[in-house]
Parts: C-alpha cells; sequence; structure tokens
C-alpha cells in the first residue's frame, strides 16, 4: 500500500522537526525549510521543497511547485512560524510583514493549494499549528497573536467550506494550540517570565516538543476521523 504523503512547514527544527521524526516511516513527507542546507539527513522516498516564507513571490512559487509535483498530497502541517517580540509601537514594518507572510498568508495560500488537490481526490487533513496566545493574548506579540488567531478561525472555517463543497466529507481541517513548550524560541524567554507561566500550568512542567508531535500524528490518523473544525490545545492546563 502506497504511504500517504504529508506537506510539513518548518521541518528542519523545533516542533517540524519533532513532527517529522514522529511521521517519518508512516508516511511520505514533503519537508520544508527556508534553505535546503538545513537539511541534513533526509530518509530515502522524502522530499525536500524550500523557499523564504517571508517573501510573498516566493510563497506563490511554492505553492505551484506542490501542485505540480505532489498531486497525490494527503496532508499538510502548516508549522512554519516567526516572532519578533516587543511593543507594537516600535515594531518595524518589516518584521510586521514577515510575521504576516510567514505565519497567516503562507497557511492560507498552501491551504489554497491543498485544497485545489483535496478537491479531486475528495480527501485530506489540514492541521494549522496556533498557539494558546492567539487566544490569551500576549504582551509584546501582538502581531504574533494576531497572525495565530487568524489560524485558528481560518481553519474553523475551512472546514466548513470542505464540507459545503466536497460530496464525500473525508476533508479535515483543525488547528493545534500549543502552550509553552520548550523549544529555541522559548529559550530565550528571561526566566523571570517562565517562572510565571510556570505558576500558571496545572502540569506543573513546560511541554515538550513530542508532546505537540504526537498529538499531530494522531489527528492526521483515521482515529481521528471524527475530529474536524476544531482548535486543539496541548497546554498542560494552562490557566
Amino acid at each position: 500500500m502506497e504511504k500517504r504523503k504529508i506537506l510539513i512547514t518548518g521541518a528542519s527544527k523545533g516542533l517540524g522537526l519533532a513532527i517529522s521524526q514522529k511521521l517519518s516511516g508512516e508516511y511520505t513527507l514533503i519537508l520544508h525549510a527556508s534553505k535546503p542546507e538545513s537539511f541534513t539527513n533526509i530518509e530515502p522516498g522524502n522530499h525536500i521543497l524550500c523557499a523564504d516564507f517571508s517573501d510573498p513571490e516566493a510563497i506563490n512559487s511554492f505553492c505551484k511547485q506542490l501542485k505540480k509535483e505532489h498531486g497525490d498530497l494527503y496532508g499538510v502541517i502548516n508549522n512554519a512560524g516567526v516572532t519578533y517580540d516587543k511593543p507594537l509601537n516600535y515594531q518595524p514594518e518589516r518584521e510586521i510583514d514577515a510575521m504576516l507572510n510567514v505565519n497567516l498568508k503562507a497557511p492560507i495560500l498552501i491551504c489554497k493549494t491543498a485544497m485545489k488537490i483535496f478537491s479531486l481526490t475528495q480527501q485530506g487533513v489540514i492541521i494549522n499549528i496556533s498557539s494558546v496566545v492567539g487566544e490569551s493574548g500576549n504582551a509584546f506579540q501582538s502581531v504574533y497573536a494576531a497572525t495565530k488567531a487568524g489560524l485558528t478561525a481560518l481553519s474553523r472555517s475551512l472546514a466548513q467550506e470542505a464540507a459545503a463543497t466536497n460530496t464525500e466529507h473525508k476533508i479535515r481541517v483543525l488547528s493545534v494550540s500549543p502552550g509553552f513548550i520548550e523549544t529555541d524560541m522559548t529559550a530565550t524567554i528571561p526566566e523571570a517570565i517562565k517562572q510565571k507561566y510556570f505558576n500558571m500550568i496545572p502540569a506543573k512542567r513546560f511541554g515538550k516538543v513530542d508532546d505537540i508531535a504526537d498529538t499531530v500524528a494522531f489527528l492526521l490518523s483515521d482515529k481521528a476521523s471524527y475530529i474536524n473544525g476544531t482548535n486543539i490545545h496541548v497546554n498542560g492546563g494552562l490557566i
């Protein structure tokens, strides 16, 4: 039986790397990063598809190549993301544009491309990696939080759209909102802020990347076929 083909954006490190390692072997993977040299060890049968999502033209080219070369696509994990944490009144427009392009425009256009493919095969799964701050908000992350809230709304709306425009009802769209996960992105957060978050987590630990990878693997599987159009929180009960 031929393996289902899954695209993972931002797959060279952090959550994306953990997700790709979790899915490797069970699926054929299309791995995205900004530059091909980000990948040093690719399993045979997997693919690399690179683009700098901060550049709108690069997003368009990426989507055209995805559709042309991977018309048998089954799943999408929109994981690539960037953040520039600072007060909005000091945020350069180039940083705002980068977050909007990488975190929101790229996933929207990738979803558009995936839905075109799924409409032919009448099956597929899209999982958009959002964030707890998309609902809670966070000081100095106003634009980042806005992009993540946008991903959650996109997922809910697109799930309804898929049901309205496809007869087989085997296309699912949902989002996953990690809480405080130990990655390179969170490693630079000052200890005082980390302790503040720690005190708000009933599980009394920070999340691991495997907590997210395990969730994504389940949601991709047929065992999750009745989970659709919703946002899954993986945050240890963060209050």
